[in-house]
Formats: structure tokens, sequence, C-alpha cells
């Protein structure tokens, strides 16, 4: 059996962060399972992809219904290509049961790597990179947030999502555990509104509160 699982990383904001292995790969093969379909068709149009895959619909409430039709797929022969909205395929998305599966079904998996917020924060947050840990978004219930942010370990640098409507509440959190820290902040990396804040926790509270967030972020921050 020839055929594959594709780990395709795609941009998360600027399009020209696409590998050209992935456009390749993009270009051939004979099924792409992602999150949202129509952002799928609207990607391989934009990057001028002429061919016609069928587009499978693969997210978190779906997965375990998926997972099956995708390993029968390529066990039949065909190609198989994941993606996400943006960025890399399973960090923070779903993904990793699939490649749970395919490993215990001897299927081969080849990842096509590109862009991640999660490292493109870290090597911009002027932290040290020779220890880090991501954390994702953090649990929605506030007991099992202060157990897993009072357990990171020290001279760790950590990488965390937070939605725009959470992040005040988030940076609150952070000072009521760690005292004013001081924190990186990057928002809307690679794209056109791209910033990144180097602060104290409290005047990143401070400005937030006075200009509502918005996009896509990521906290980076180091306890000493």
């Amino acid at each position: 059996m020839d055929s594959k699982l594709y780990l395709i990383s795609t941009p998360i904001g600027n399009l020209k962060d696409i590998a050209l292995r992935a456009i390749d790969i993009l270009s051939s093969v004979d099924v792409i399972a992602c999150e949202d379909t129509r952002k799928a068709g609207l990607l391989l149009e934009k990057l001028e992809i002429k061919t016609k895959p069928q587009f499978l619909s693969y997210y978190e409430e779906n997965e375990i219904e998926r997972i099956p039709q995708i390993i029968s797929l390529i066990k039949s022969g065909k190609d198989v290509a994941l993606i996400s909205n943006a960025g890399t395929p399973a960090i923070s998305d779903p993904g990793f049961k699939l490649v749970r599966e395919c490993i215990k079904k001897g299927i081969k998996i080849e990842v096509i790597p590109g862009a991640s917020a999660v490292l493109s924060s870290l090597v911009l947050s002027g932290l040290p990179t020779d220890k880090f840990m991501f954390l994702g978004f953090l649990p929605k219930k506030e007991s099992k947030r202060k157990q897993l942010l009072t357990s990171v370990p020290k001279k760790t640098t950590i990488i965390l999502f937070v939605s725009p409507h959470r992040l005040i509440k988030r940076l609150g959190e952070l000072r009521s555990l760690f005292g004013n820290v001081d924190i990186v902040l990057c928002r809307e990396l690679t794209k056109i509104h791209e910033e990144t804040r180097r602060e104290k926790v409290s005047q990143s509270i401070k400005h937030f509160k006075q200009t509502k967030p918005k996009g896509e972020i990521t906290l980076v921050f180091r306890l000493e």
C-alpha cells in the first residue's frame, strides 16, 4: 500500500508562507480532510490549484466518525491530506487520534512542515527557547486553570492560546497567581495588523481595557 496520510501546514495569515511541497501535494492528493470545506476550497483557489480533490469535513464533533472513513480511503489506494484552517494540524486542532490510528494500521504518514503560531511566537518573544511548554487554550473550569498554571515549571517558557473575549480575564489570572510578571503578547501573526507587545501583565490589562482585543492571540511568559 503506497497511499499515505499527509499532514500539511497551512498559512496562519500570509499566504506566501505556504511550503512549495505543500502546494505540490495539495495539487495531487485524492482527498483533503479539513475543518471547513469552504475555507479549504478558497485556499486552493488562492494557490491557483486547478485539481478538484474530494473535500471531507473533519473537526472535533465528527472526528471519531471520520477516522475509519479516512483509513478506508487510504487503504483503497487514495492519498489523503489533513489540514486545519490555519497552521499545523493536530496542534490545538483535531488530528492526533487519526495519526494514532494510522500508525496502528501501518499506514504511512508524511508531514509537510510550515507555519505555526506556537513556534513563531516563541522565537519572536525574545525569551529563552532552550526549554518551552505549549499549553494550548486553558481549561474552561477555573479550578483546572489554576491547577495547571501553578504547576508550570520554573525556567521554562510557556506558550498559551487565548481567545480575544477571554484575554483580560486570563491576564488577570496570571497577575493574581504570579504577580506583575513580564509577558509577550503576539496578535494576528503574519497578518496586516500583526502586533507584538512586550510588557508587564498589568500594562497589557490596562491597554486591552481601553482597546478591545481582536484576532488570534498567543501569550508567552516565563517564570524565573
